[in-house]
């Protein structure tokens, strides 16, 4: 009977703490599973969960494996067509995938978000190095409640994506395999909100769907009502001082619109390379930018995302699209592209940009 026991407990560990193949998911945010195994992985079995983490151990609880297999959230041959093989309200579990294993996921309820800002990455993880034919990146629209509604795709609205990137152009990552960060912009976005990421690897036609939950611009500061009765019933500073002021009103005209620019890259491989361009607003909000530069090297741009980029010879001129052309002062915003390069792959001594008010 002990040997029986023992034989059975190993063969509940290997499937409770193997994976089992190398895939990948966002990390960052952390895709549903992919968190509850980070956060519950080596205490999943502890009550507190119930209620420090009350989704993640109703997942925990309807599928364990859906936790140990956080790199497993695929289907294969969808052709592209996501809409079709996906239903509405299945869109966290990848329409049912592996056989059910991550129906929970599906569950509305309050996930565990992370703060992001309007202007954001995802991190995507690719244990088995196997590449992107395409990364793109929904985030749900303005008054999507997603404490009482289920996912739809008619919830969604894209908010990023790169196109084809070979697994040699992604980071090496210090857990093995690789890593990949992709730009993400959704302005007027405040609260709680889901963002939704397919990835499509290159090595058959496999498809991951992740949802990871966020907060945009972090907790909403509580009301203070106490504020508003004490400033009603003192009308004397009110009338004293605007004699005072009348004769020197604020000046109508603000600072000049104006914006710098950095030039990154963030993957190379040979042949071809990802590079990265952000976007700073000066002491004035724009209403849009263009950047341009030269390049040094004879290095040529395939595609870009979040900007609409001309070529004429070597130099570049990148243009806002219509989501990020409005950028607080001070704040930034970024757009990426996909490039080739023979031989040397210096970067643009200097980059122009360009602003209007």
């Amino acid at each position: 009977m002990a040997g029986l026991l023992t034989a059975a407990m190993l063969l509940f560990g290997t499937v409770l703490t193997q994976p089992a193949s190398a895939h990948g998911s966002v990390v960052d945010p952390a895709s549903r599973n992919y968190g509850c195994w980070d956060r519950w992985g080596d205490d999943f079995q502890n009550p507190a969960m119930a209620t420090e983490d009350p989704m993640c151990w109703q997942a925990w609880q309807a599928n364990p494996n859906a936790m140990w297999n956080w790199n497993g959230l695929f289907r294969e041959n969808v052709g592209g067509n996501h809409e079709a093989a996906i239903p509405n309200g299945q869109l966290c579990s990848g329409g049912r995938t592996e056989g059910g294993r991550y129906n929970a996921l599906d569950t509305v309820g309050a996930w565990k978000t992370a703060n992001v800002g309007n202007n954001f990455r995802i991190r995507l993880y690719d244990q088995a190095s196997h590449g992107a034919d395409y990364i793109r990146v929904y985030v749900t629209k303005q008054g999507f409640n997603a404490l009482t509604e289920p996912l739809g795709w008619d919830d969604l609205e894209l908010a990023g994506s790169i196109g084809n990137t070979p697994a040699s152009g992604w980071n090496p990552d210090p857990a093995g395999g690789v890593s990949i960060d992709v730009p993400a912009n959704a302005p007027g976005r405040t609260g709680r909100h889901i963002v939704y990421t397919i990835w499509q690897a290159s090595h058959l036609d496999q498809s991951y769907y992740l949802c990871s939950d966020v907060n945009f611009g972090g907790t909403v500061p509580s009301p203070t009502p106490t504020a508003t009765p004490t400033s009603t019933p003192s009308p004397t500073p009110t009338s004293s001082p605007s004699p005072t002021f009348s004769p020197t009103p604020p000046p109508t005209t603000g600072p000049p619109a104006t914006c710098t620019a950095s030039y990154r890259v963030t993957g190379q491989w040979s042949g071809g390379f990802q590079g990265e361009v952000e976007v700073v607003a000066g002491s004035a909000p724009i209403r849009g930018w263009a950047v341009s530069w030269t390049f040094p090297n004879g290095q040529q741009i395939s595609s870009s995302w979040s900007a609409t980029v001309t070529s004429s010879g070597a130099t570049v001129t990148a243009r806002n699209v219509g989501y990020n052309g409005t950028v607080a002062a001070g704040t930034s915003t970024t757009f990426g592209f996909l490039a080739s390069w023979n031989g040397t792959n210096t970067a643009p001594a200097t980059l122009t940009c360009t602003a209007t008010a």
